[in-house]
């Protein structure tokens, strides 16, 4: 091969590589992107519109929320529909079915994308797992209390709130503390030092006086 000619085609896929990357991180930087309000005007969609979800799922059943959506988007496409062969039959055009592109468009998950995701998810699922039985067989007694805990705090809180409305919290707490983290980063970190160094020592505390408590340098 011309020596040039490979050059060339390096060069080409190091090019096409460097696409692809950039394009990965644009996609991984977008949900940032939203949260921190980047683009106001995008942010606000996105926070608008799931806000409107979450207030439909509080008041409607999930069921009739999504035969709405589905409703909707059907008096779209049927009326779009109806309009272009109207249009189509005024002007004697032969244009074809409107939606013909995305028909012919390919929609199908490839099997290594679904063997990907379900093994990436098994490892997750396996890791979960494990994690429970060492909690719930108290291998370290003070993890399991700390579990034993936050179970606690949550029967409280399952008693003022439900899923619905925690997912709305959710929601707000998402989009309204990262820019205010942005601005005020170095005051909040300095608070959240202080918090965690009392954690560490209250548990440490713990961890010297309850008897049969699995310390971590240990285990490791």
């Amino acid at each position: 091969m011309d020596p040039m000619t490979q050059s060339a085609q390096i060069s080409s896929s190091q090019g096409f590589a460097d696409g692809q990357n950039s394009a990965a991180k644009e996609s991984k930087l977008s949900v940032s992107d939203l949260v921190h309000w980047r683009d106001p005007k995008k942010s606000g969609v996105v926070f608008g519109l799931s806000m409107l979800l979450l207030l439909s799922l509080a008041a409607f059943s999930i069921i009739s929320v999504v035969s709405y959506l589905l409703l909707a988007l059907l008096c779209v496409t049927i009326t779009f529909r109806i309009y272009k062969s109207v249009v189509q039959a005024v002007q004697k055009s032969t244009e074809g079915h409107p939606f013909k592109s995305l028909i012919d468009k390919d929609v199908s998950i490839p099997p290594e994308t679904f063997r990907k995701h379900v093994d990436a998810s098994l490892t997750y699922i396996n890791r979960g797992l494990k994690q429970m039985s060492r909690l719930f067989l108290v291998e370290d007694l003070v993890d399991s209390l700390k579990l034993a805990v936050v179970m606690w705090l949550l029967t409280y809180v399952g008693a003022v709130f439900n899923g619905i409305t925690i997912l709305i919290l959710a929601d707000i707490l998402l989009f309204a503390v990262p820019p205010v983290y942005e601005k005020n980063k170095t005051q909040i970190d300095q608070y959240i030092d202080l918090a965690r160094t009392q954690v560490n020592t209250t548990i440490a505390k713990l961890q010297e006086k309850l008897p049969g408590a699995v310390k971590r340098s240990k285990t490791e």
